[in-house]
């Protein structure tokens, strides 16, 4: 092929989709069509170009012909408010509905474990000796011991901060890791569980179990509704891997981890509320009822949301995916 006769026969065809491409005001019916022809056209000259005469300075200007065209075709999708209203009304809340025989059992067994472990830490000095020297216990559990400073010893703006960051981390990790067979988010899940289980022993071994409850309750109701939402969704798809269902394991991954992923923003945003409540209400100077009272409403407000908002959601159809504009075809179709 002579690139120059072949340039001298398209150059005008490929300076007039320039020309179109760089129109400020909206292109008419007509024009529009023939930015369509004219980007197919120049697709089908670089493909010539590259495999006959490979001249890079030709190559270059087509090649961002056509992906400015391409672009122009197709459109870009930005995101906008209302995608951020779908998924807070129905993205999120139907994805933790729908997870809620994973997580409500995992709730239900992780509580469980926890007080058996502070049953057991509660009731043998000798773990309680193997936790740490028994100065440093009443140290931990007096009035005004670690226990209670902890939670007013830093600024509220930072600890909520520090918190949120934390159990963000957590609530991602088990999302994430969920795939590993769900193995890596027992462990988390154990871990959290050791940590409230502990403290429940050694409080109420020094007669201070109310006033435990009493700094714990407010924040982490919601805060260890979270945590388990994301332990039971990461534990479905685990579960996803071992029995993907009617679907293919390839599609089953994709749509439950799209849903796990978005999952993570939306419990990021119920850890930062716990955060808050755990920074600015638990160390606060309100009486231990309105502190657990504010902690009751979270929860219960959380409930509500999910319950109602996303059972509605699931029975009109949604799932917890993206749209399904946005997922890859899940058979071959027509370009």
């Amino acid at each position: 092929m002579d690139l120059d006769v072949f340039v001298s026969a398209h150059g005008a065809e490929w300076d007039r989709l320039d020309t179109l491409l760089r129109r400020r005001r909206r292109l008419t019916g007509a024009e529009a069509d023939e930015l369509v022809a004219l980007y197919q056209r120049t697709a089908t000259h670089l493909s010539l170009v590259q495999s006959s005469a490979p001249d890079p300075r030709v190559i270059g200007r087509l090649t961002q012909l056509v992906a400015r065209a391409r672009s122009a075709v197709t459109g870009t999708r930005r995101a906008s408010w209302r995608d951020v209203t779908r998924f807070l009304t129905h993205g999120f809340p139907a994805a933790v509905y729908r997870a809620r025989h994973w997580w409500v059992p995992t709730a239900l067994i992780s509580t469980a474990i926890a007080a058996l472990i502070g049953w057991w830490i509660g009731t043998h000095p000798e773990v309680q000796a193997s936790i740490a020297a028994p100065a440093a216990l009443r140290e931990m559990t007096r009035p005004g011991g670690q226990y209670e400073t902890y939670y007013s010893s830093h600024p509220a703006a930072s600890f909520a901060a520090q918190v949120w960051t934390n159990n963000a981390q957590a609530a991602a990790m088990c999302l994430v890791l969920g795939v590993f067979l769900g193995l890596p988010v027992l462990w988390i899940l154990f871990q959290n569980m050791l940590n409230v289980g502990v403290g429940i022993g050694l409080m109420s071994s020094a007669g201070r179990l109310d006033t435990f409850l009493g700094l714990i309750l407010p924040h982490g109701l919601l805060e260890l509704t979270a945590v388990f939402v994301a332990a039971g969704t990461g534990l479905r798809l685990g579960w996803t891997v071992i029995d993907p269902g009617p679907r293919t394991r390839r599609t089953a991954l994709a749509e439950e981890g799209r849903a796990a992923l978005g999952m993570a923003i939306g419990l990021a945003l119920v850890l930062f509320i716990s955060g808050a409540i755990e920074g600015f209400v638990t160390p606060s100077g309100l009486p231990t009822w309105a502190r657990i009272g504010i902690g009751i409403t979270a929860e219960l407000a959380f409930l509500a949301y999910v319950y109602v908002l996303g059972g509605r959601a699931v029975r009109e159809g949604e799932t917890g995916d993206v749209e399904a504009a946005e997922r890859s075809a899940a058979l071959p179709t027509a370009a």
